[in-house]
């Protein structure tokens, strides 16, 4: 029996390791057990070499029109993938680095293994004794007072389309691509679809975007989906909404594959070097016990109440696991949140329309609560402002005029519903909005702030002033 500690934490990804922190501060004995390399996902096979790749993505978009900024550059730009690839591990190296200097700085113990929880035994009259399976197939067991399980995700795949990792890959093969394909059919439009379309894009391959619903980004406000589906197009990305893939018909064609979609009353089919599989995410709940407690699996995901706690109270669970939103910031949120239940510290309640979303494709989407569509089936009368970046200052001098800010409010109360934004650096602009819906601003409030000029902020504080048609410079 190793230690006692106050909180065990499988997983030491985002949610995990900054659950972990927090507990420490708060002078809890807490260990995090991880069978991979502590930062997760977000850190390995997600947000970070993924941005890393988009930012070489922009850049070299950038370069190819260096001569409307009055730069004359010698020839094309050359695309050295090696060192796009080489720039994006190094940067997960330092940050790797980095998260395990703040675990070691705060005392957090990290054992590294396989953990799954026990039913009651002699260990405890309750679930919650955690079994770690090491390496080297020793096996350590501990009873902690409580549990926080934080164990991630994984791409989702699509019944019956074998994934090989070479002709047909998920966005974890993606990063770690020695070449890039000639041509590539990315099947799913969501965040993650649209930004690898958006990359792969820049990068000069041929790009093929199908998707199930009626549009791209459908968890997004309509506009955003309508004006990114419009830009990229622009940029001769194909898109096919509407279609149902048929896994069944999926074929080698040479150095290419081949697969047939439904869309509408016919039959279209794609080829393509490359298939992506981008249509979402499940959660890691298997093999990690939770059938040897009450703790209850719903839709693939782990139930838990408002304060994040499962059936069992003193086992909580965080993130990717329990569903939601499945972002990192959220999953973060929810481990201090459930820290500092446990500490008794009576943290505010999590408001799922108070988070963030974001896709960072180029323009890049950003956007806040409710979408217009949804607040109208919600029954709420709406005032709506919006304002285009081409009539930002800041936005013509960056050459970045594309996309617009777009601000829902509640008619009677005044309360801001929805913020939704298109553009470049809007995943940087969309902090005002979460600290606006926090503090229960109106658009009034909002516009009433002063933004500096010149700067992209501006379009916020215009939209804000749209919502009463009092917007100055349209």
């Amino acid at each position: 029996m190793s230690d006692s500690f106050d909180i065990v934490i499988l997983g030491g990804g985002t949610g995990g390791y900054v659950a972990a922190i927090r507990a420490a501060q708060l002078g809890l004995k807490v260990a995090v057990v991880e069978k991979e390399k502590l930062g997760g996902t977000c850190l390995h096979k997600g947000c970070i070499p993924s941005k890393a790749l988009l930012k070489s993505a922009e850049m070299l978009s950038k370069f190819a029109k260096a001569g409307e900024y009055g730069i004359e550059v010698e020839g094309k730009p050359k695309l050295r993938f090696s060192k796009v690839m080489e720039r994006k591990d190094k940067i997960v190296s330092q940050l790797y680095k980095g998260v395990q200097h703040l675990l070691k700085k705060h005392g957090v113990t990290v054992i590294q293994g396989h953990g799954r929880l026990m039913g009651p035994s002699i260990f405890s009259p309750t679930s919650g004794t955690i079994s770690i399976e090491k390496a080297d197939g020793q096996t350590e067991l501990t009873t902690p007072r409580h549990v926080i399980i934080a164990t991630g995700s994984r791409p989702r795949t699509l019944p019956g389309l074998p994934i090989d990792g070479d002709k047909v890959i998920t966005s974890d093969h993606g990063l770690q691509l020695e070449h890039l394909p000639k041509s590539i059919l990315i099947i799913g439009a969501g965040a993650i679809g649209m930004e690898w379309a958006s990359m792969l894009n820049d990068f000069g391959v041929d790009v093929t975007v199908v998707e199930y619903m009626d549009r791209i980004l459908p968890l997004e406000d309509s506009d955003c989906s309508d004006e990114l589906a419009k830009l990229l197009k622009r940029r001769n990305v194909k898109i096919v909404t509407g279609a149902k893939v048929l896994p069944e018909s999926f074929e080698e064609a040479g150095e290419n594959v081949r697969i047939q979609a439904q869309v509408g009353d016919r039959l279209q089919t794609f080829e393509a070097e490359k298939i992506l599989v981008s249509i979402g995410r499940e959660a890691n709940v298997q093999d990690i016990g939770l059938e040897a407690t009450e703790i209850q699996v719903e839709r693939g995901v782990i139930q838990v109440d408002a304060h994040l706690r499962t059936a069992e109270p003193h086992i909580f669970a965080i993130g990717d696991c329990i569903g939601g939103l499945q972002l990192a910031h959220a999953a973060a949120h929810e481990g201090v949140h459930a820290v500092e239940t446990i500490a008794d510290l009576h943290p505010l309640p999590i408001d799922s329309t108070a988070i963030p979303r974001c896709t960072y494709s180029r323009p890049e989407v950003a956007s806040i609560g409710l979408t217009e569509a949804k607040a109208r089936s919600q029954g709420y009368e709406l005032k709506v402002g919006t304002f285009p970046f081409r009539a930002i200052g800041k936005a013509q001098i960056n050459g970045d005029i594309d996309g617009f800010v777009k601000i829902l409010s509640d008619a009677r109360t005044q309360d801001l519903l929805g913020v939704h934004m298109v553009g470049a650096h809007v995943t940087d602009m969309i902090s005002e909005a979460a600290l606006a819906k926090l503090l229960d601003a109106t658009a009034w409030e909002v516009a009433q702030t002063i933004h500096p000029h010149p700067t992209l902020s501006e379009a916020v504080a215009e939209a804000a002033l749209a919502v009463d048609g009092l917007a100055i410079h349209i």
